[in-house]
């Protein structure tokens, strides 16, 4: 019997015109991949009928990794079955300190700044890992679909670095997947909610996933959906609450650690059914013994789980909190609040985000599969087959990005919550006379000095001509791609000198990292401005001092008495004395009293300097001469 595709009036298309293109959310517990046939977007299923797999991969050395439902099930030496490895995707071996992989795991940080979990088939570092389950939703989405695939979105959380971003488009070079762009998590969901439900306005979506958070504004209209602002934490999901609930079960246990890889495998399985009963009901039966004489047995109702997880809970609110300052918004102009994630079934969160905003979330879509639905509308229109889609994303970069200057300051170019792709550029100049060179030095972050945010990037620009200083320009341009990847270039305007890189930062970001800054430089604004009020003052000393000293080694004999350098040479040491100090008042004023007092001396080099420029020149050329001069002047004030 043949099996009929039937599609509604105007959404069916001829198979040899449809593109194969999917979307695919790779989740820290559950990834899903979902394509658009028919007009409709959906999630597929594997061999075994399952829609979404478990991020779980076994390796083993003497056979292909087994990924997904089969190796979450797997029981004995699980030491080889690694979970959770977006939570170091772009991580350096700094962040291990702060991971709860590093208690579950054994890690190899010998190759470099790149972890890499330690298996029975080698090294495998969390880029290995995704790759293995994007082939597995290559698969199945080229199974199901019957054919190879033009292309891949995949979602990535909104607070994915520079690093993290990266990282996640070489799991799917590995993994044999043309990526056709990376949007971020709620930006995914807006998609598939916007779509379905014709909203309009400002949308909050709330996704607590398994392992990060993100919160995220974004304005919905007429196919339009900008991101506002964004905020989260990359080390908050539902790991986090079965990680509670396995800490109290060991406290009621007496047991302060469990060491043995398959009994904490087996304990955090039982806190995740815990947490889905009680999503559900009012109470459970606790009834957990991992060896003999360690049995608890109690009822846990849902009040006490609510202390339990109320912390993790309350952290959510904080971003929430950041959100709304940022986009200089108030809690009532949010029309709707999204909920996204496996991790938003649990009755509190619901409830204490529904407080927050002061109305219901909206939770119709189902959680678990609402971000792939998204990246599979997004994918289908990005392969061409809705040309005449008018959907339109705007995202946005999650923090500032910028460039070292003169005394360790930080020159934003790019603002954070900037709408995306984005290029800007900027001027600069020398500092010194007959500079050739100039060191450009890419940092992300928002505060002021350079020791206080991220590095992304160093390069040089060399061979432009030496000139005297501050005459060279030379810009410097930022462009920042749909997938929120950095270049950045610097031109020698004169020359035509120039430099780039790509931005594909080292690996080193702590967890938590992004929020820590964006939280440290709401809390040290004040502190923060003082600093760089007080280093720009100290680069104005050292501008000061190093005109003098090359005016006075140049001919301070020629136009200054023995008497006049002496004055000069102890208000030089004078300014050098307080430069370093914490008083920009006490530097301002001894740079005036240096200027001050070598006055007379710069004013008779200019005086020499202007009777060589006249030197055996008629009355005509110099008037002429002057007036030139004068006309530049005029030109180059205005």
């Amino acid at each position: 019997m043949a099996l009929l595709q039937i599609a509604e009036p105007g959404q069916s298309q001829a198979p040899h015109q449809h593109k194969l293109a999917v979307g695919i959310d790779l989740g820290t517990t559950n990834s899903l991949v979902a394509t658009v046939r028919s007009g409709v977007a959906d999630v597929l299923s594997d061999a075994e009928g399952h829609r979404s797999v478990p991020s779980v991969v076994s390796f083993s050395a003497d056979a292909q990794p087994l990924v997904g439902q089969r190796a979450d099930e797997l029981t004995g030496d699980t030491s080889s079955v690694i979970r959770s490895a977006k939570r170091l995707m772009g991580k350096g071996g700094l962040d291990l300190a702060d991971s709860w992989l590093s208690d579950h795991y054994k890690f190899d940080t010998s190759s470099g700044s790149l972890p890499a979990f330690v298996t029975q088939a080698g090294s495998k570092t969390a880029v290995d890992v995704s790759a293995a389950i994007l082939s597995q939703l290559r698969e199945t989405a080229e199974q199901s679909l019957g054919g190879d695939l033009v292309g891949a979105v995949i979602t990535v959380p909104a607070y994915f670095d520079d690093a993290q971003r990266q990282a996640t488009k070489d799991a799917a070079a590995l993994a044999g997947l043309n990526v056709l762009r990376l949007i971020n998590e709620p930006t995914a969901a807006a998609v598939a909610y916007g779509l379905d439900n014709d909203e309009e306005g400002i949308v909050a979506i709330y996704d607590l996933g398994g392992g990060t958070f993100d919160i995220s504004l974004l304005r919905m209209q007429h196919g339009i959906f900008e991101v506002l602002a964004t905020a989260g934490d990359t080390s908050l999901g539902g790991d986090d609450i079965d990680n509670a609930l396995v800490g109290w079960l060991l406290e009621k246990a007496g047991v302060s650690k469990l060491d043995d890889e398959q009994a904490s495998a087996d304990v955090k399985r039982y806190a995740q059914t815990v947490k889905e009963a009680l999503s559900a009901a009012d109470s459970v039966a606790i009834d957990w013994r991992f060896s003999e004489g360690h049995h608890v047995s109690e009822q846990l109702d849902k009040a006490a789980f609510n202390d339990i997880i109320s912390p993790l809970v309350a952290r959510t609110l904080k971003p929430c909190r950041q959100v709304l300052r940022d986009a200089d918004i108030e809690k009532s102009d949010v029309r709707a609040v999204v909920m996204v994630g496996g991790s938003t079934r649990v009755p509190m969160v619901r409830e204490s985000v529904s407080d927050f905003f002061g109305k219901p979330v909206l939770t119709s879509i189902n959680p678990d599969e609402v971000v792939a639905v998204g990246a599979a509308i997004q994918a289908d229109i990005l392969a061409g087959n809705k040309p005449d889609n008018d959907l339109l994303l705007l995202d946005v970069t999650p923090l500032s990005l910028g460039l070292e200057i003169m005394g360790g300051l930080v020159e934003k170019v790019i603002q954070r919550n900037t709408t995306i792709p984005i290029t800007r550029g900027q001027e600069f100049t020398t500092y010194k006379d007959g500079q050739t060179s100039m060191a450009v030095h890419v940092l992300q972050g928002e505060r002021e000095l350079v020791d206080d945010c991220r590095s992304l990037a160093r390069f040089e620009l060399n061979g432009f001509p030496p000139k005297a200083a501050g005459a060279s320009r030379i810009q410097v341009l930022f462009q920042v791609d749909a997938d929120g990847l950095l270049t950045v270039s610097a031109l020698e305007k004169e020359s035509g000198v120039v430099a780039s890189v790509d931005v594909k930062p080292s690996y080193g970001l702590s967890d938590g990292e992004i929020e820590r800054m964006l939280r440290e430089s709401m809390e040290n604004a004040g502190d923060d401005m003082q600093k760089r009020l007080l280093q720009e003052q100290r680069v104005d000393a050292s501008r000061v001092l190093e005109a003098i000293g090359s005016a006075l080694d140049a001919d301070g004999d020629e136009h200054l008495t023995h008497d006049e350098r002496d004055v000069i040479d102890k208000l030089i040491v004078a300014l050098r004395d307080c430069q370093e100090s914490d008083s920009r008042e006490a530097i301002k004023k001894a740079i005036h009293d240096l200027e001050n007092g070598s006055s007379a001396f710069v004013e008779r080099r200019m005086n020499a300097s202007v009777r060589k420029m006249m030197s055996g020149q008629g009355i005509d050329n110099i008037d002429s001469s002057a007036w030139t001069r004068s006309e530049k002047i005029d030109d180059t004030s205005v």
